[in-house]
């Protein structure tokens, strides 16, 4: 994420407000930095996805601080956030909240679960059966959960930052494309380089407690009110027609490749858009380009497609397929 540009002398008001806005969550970094070394990108995605009010899925082997991220992202933000773990034995209940008994006035009331937060962590998703996964959807999608025939609004922001190990499936259950699909980026959270992971080991040394944020200095850097006037100014970035052309075509051309059985639907190209929106707003500019397209594509689309066996077996993968598209479609001047 680049840093916010200058502003000009004598400038105020709207384009003040932006760049104030701009810098507070460009201060995550700095932030989120302090407990986590070398994940840049993975930072990036969760800004940009509550700039789009959407959902990241984490994807990566254990050990690579992908909860530690969420947490220490949920430390620099001033916002209600809560931990759920996914079992197999985890209830809906567990997670959207039910009604119970009160013997005092002989009434049932409702007691929240945790998914009334502003920021949901649910750490390690497959793990639990789909009748649980698919509690989220509802709040995932309308952020109101219905429990006895009564919806009941979540906060806002709200958003829910799930992991999951893509290399252990023994006792998992893998997401179905329909709550996939409701997730707008999935995130890849890699091993890091050399260098990285000897700073990590120094910090250890040094004292450093993973589960203990407050002593690593971190501390609430943006709020709500940062979060509304940064998506005011990204509903703001205008989009040319050849932009919105550009997304379409990428989208179509998923459809049409031989390697794929599904491609990305129209949803994933409205969230496409949203994604280059925001990265746009981030960079400092009030207009899309096609580089910022093709900078969230991966991210936005790569769980949205559907591989063939055959291609699976030739050792083809989403990213591959979508960098060839990408490769291919025309990009406007």
């Amino acid at each position: 994420m680049s840093a916010p540009p200058p502003i000009p002398a004598g400038t105020t008001g709207t384009v003040s407000g932006d760049a104030a806005a701009r810098a507070s969550l460009e201060a995550l970094r700095s932030e989120i930095a302090k407990a986590v070394v070398g994940q840049d990108p993975a930072v990036t995605g969760l800004v940009v996805a509550l700039l789009c009010r959407g959902h990241v899925l984490l994807e990566g082997v254990p050990g690579v601080a992908k909860t530690l991220l969420v947490r220490a992202l949920a430390a620099s933000l001033e916002l209600d956030t809560k931990r759920v773990q996914f079992t197999p034995d985890l209830m809906p209940s567990d997670v959207t909240g039910s009604l119970v008994y009160d013997a005092r006035t002989a009434e049932f009331s409702f007691q929240p679960g945790p998914v009334f937060t502003n920021l949901l962590l649910a750490d390690e998703i497959n793990r639990t059966p789909p009748k649980t996964q698919s509690s989220l959807l509802e709040a995932m999608e309308e952020r109101q959960v219905t429990v006895d025939g009564t919806p009941r609004p979540l906060p806002d922001p709200f958003l829910v930052a799930a992991t999951q190990n893509p290399v252990e499936y023994e006792g998992t259950y893998p997401l179905p494309e329909a709550q996939l699909d409701r997730f707008l980026l999935k995130l890849t959270v890699p091993l890091p380089s050399r260098d990285d992971e000897i700073n990590v080991l120094t910090r250890h040394a040094d004292g450093f407690n993973p589960r203990d944020l407050h002593t690593a200095g971190i501390r609430p850097v943006a709020g709500p009110a940062d979060l509304e006037a940064a998506r005011i100014a990204v509903a703001r970035t205008t989009v040319s027609p050849e932009i919105a052309g550009y997304v379409v075509d990428i989208c179509r051309a998923t459809r049409e490749s031989p390697s794929l059985s599904l491609g990305v639907s129209p949803r994933g190209a409205t969230a496409l858009l949203s994604t280059a929106r925001a990265w746009a707003w981030l960079t400092g500019r009030d207009y899309v380009t096609p580089d910022d397209v093709k900078a969230l594509a991966l991210p936005t689309l790569r769980h949205r497609i559907q591989l063939r066996p055959e291609a699976e077996m030739e050792g083809v993968t989403p990213d591959s397929v979508i960098t060839a598209v990408l490769a291919h479609v025309p990009v406007p001047r």
